[in-house]
């Protein structure tokens, strides 16, 4: 059954301990982006900045049950992705204004506390560490992979232009892009057994000298992405399926493993659920041992071997699992290509201009309440505060989805009614579902959104 609680370590699960160390988290990330209260010492806004690096991460951060993880320096094995120096890269290339900006493009429908947990989570409630991991996310989300501005923006449409009349770099990357969607080399199908959405990757269709490197990471962002939008709360990670069914060194690729290692440990953190390696044959093995190496122990433990139906039936129903895995579900993946006109919303730039001046003045509000929140926790102004903040939120939840028509491009699910206005998801075509189906009206709607605030 989907869970009818939050988590532990969730909105609405949080020990006294954890929601102070939410706020000290708030508090580092408004002092990057110079938001924070002002304060008695008298040094400058760019050593402030810096200052991070100058103090002893030595200092134990006590975890939920009380024990004390390692310290972590950034020069460890805990920071095999780099995320130190991209952080510091952050630092020395942006401006305070403009961290902040990126920091809340990232925010979606999210609620902006359930975001900032994921990476305090990840990082067993270090909140320097946790701070690193956030901004290295950001930093590769707009710096390197341009997520909001180019794959998602762009799109399925975008690609299918560029078939047509891009130029020759253009037009491969987009064929490439296309390709895959087309054939379902990954694909977004239901809910297993926690109500997590399901993402099965057909392992069998990955030729390695069939599409470049760039497009293949292009592809796996963009599925990323679209599963976020899929996300209902309390339900806040995915089930990825592995279909090794037919499976032989020659789909072998290392690159996009690696790819995928990083995108979830580093910048997609507490988003796994489960991995399926369904059907692994003999010879999956050895490649096995060596990708286990690479894997934080967290993930690696998230990870488990199923065969035929059987195996699948421990995580997803069996009415759920679909004929191709040897369900009983009778649905297919079919692609259908973007229709003529069902990204125009994006043309009214002066609408979405408008959303997004409502939307900013939401995230100063925010940020105001926050700063009350984080001075006078415990005092009446500090729980009134923390309430107003559990309303603003909302607004921006439901701000968000009419805002998404004008910033993102539709993809296969909004086109098959599967994410739906408001942010809707009907994976079984089960009507209106008004009854379980958050509203646009500004009001949850369902018993989840209790679970979304803290007592």
């Amino acid at each position: 059954m989907p869970p009818t609680t939050a988590a532990p370590g969730h909105i609405g699960n949080l020990t006294v301990e954890q929601q102070e160390k939410l706020r000290q988290l708030w508090n580092e990330i408004f002092k990057l982006c110079g938001v924070a209260d002002p304060e008695e010492d008298p040094e400058s806004p760019q050593k402030k900045r810096f200052s991070l690096f100058r103090r002893k991460n030595a200092e134990s951060s006590p975890t939920s049950n009380g024990s004390a993880p390692e310290a972590k320096d950034g020069t460890d094995s805990n920071d095999k992705h780099g995320q130190t120096k991209q952080f510091q890269k952050t630092l020395e290339s942006q401006t305070p204004e403009s961290i902040r900006e990126t920091i809340w493009s990232m925010v979606k429908q999210d609620n902006p506390d359930a975001l900032v947990l994921r990476f305090l989570r990840a990082r067993k409630w270090d909140v320097q560490q946790a701070l690193v991991m956030l901004v290295s996310a950001m930093h590769w989300r707009h710096t390197e992979m341009h997520v909001d501005s180019d794959i998602m923006k762009n799109g399925e449409a975008g690609a299918v232009q560029d078939e047509q009349t891009g130029s020759a770099e253009a037009k491969k990357l987009a064929s490439d892009f296309m390709a895959q969607s087309r054939q379902g080399k990954s694909f977004l199908h239901g809910l297993d057994k926690e109500g997590r959405p399901i993402c099965v990757v057909r392992a069998r269709l990955h030729k390695p000298s069939a599409q470049s490197a760039e497009s293949l990471e292009r592809y796996t962002v963009f599925i990323i992405e679209t599963a976020r939008l899929a996300l209902e709360p309390p339900v806040d990670t995915a089930t990825i399926i592995f279909d090794m069914t037919g499976f032989s060194l020659a789909n072998m690729d290392y690159h996009p493993v690696k790819f995928m290692i990083q995108c979830f440990e580093a910048n997609y953190p507490e988003s796994l659920g489960a991995i399926l390696v369904h059907n692994a044959p003999w010879v999956f093995q050895g490649i096995w041992r060596i990708i286990r190496g690479w894997l934080d122990p967290v993930v690696a433990a998230k990870v488990h071997f199923t065969n035929y139906k059987a195996g699948l039936e421990e995580f997803i129903e069996p009415s759920r699992i679909i004929k191709e895995l040897e369900g009983e579900e009778d649905w297919e993946y079919k692609y259908e290509e973007p229709v003529e006109g069902e990204n125009d919303m994006m043309k009214d730039t002066e609408t979405r201009d408008r959303l997004l001046g409502a939307r900013a003045e939401l995230y100063k509000q925010f940020e105001a309440e926050t700063r009350t929140w984080i001075r006078a926790a415990d005092s009446e102004e500090g729980k009134q505060a923390k309430a107003q903040r559990d309303k603003i939120a909302e607004q921006m939840r439901v701000g968000y989805w009419e805002l998404d028509p004008y910033l993102r491009s539709r993809s296969l699910y909004d086109r098959q009614g599967i994410i739906l206005p408001g942010g809707r998801v009907n994976w079984y075509k089960w009507g209106d579902r008004k009854e379980t189906a958050p509203q646009t009206n500004g009001t949850a709607g369902d018993a989840s959104a209790s679970m979304e605030r803290e007592a």
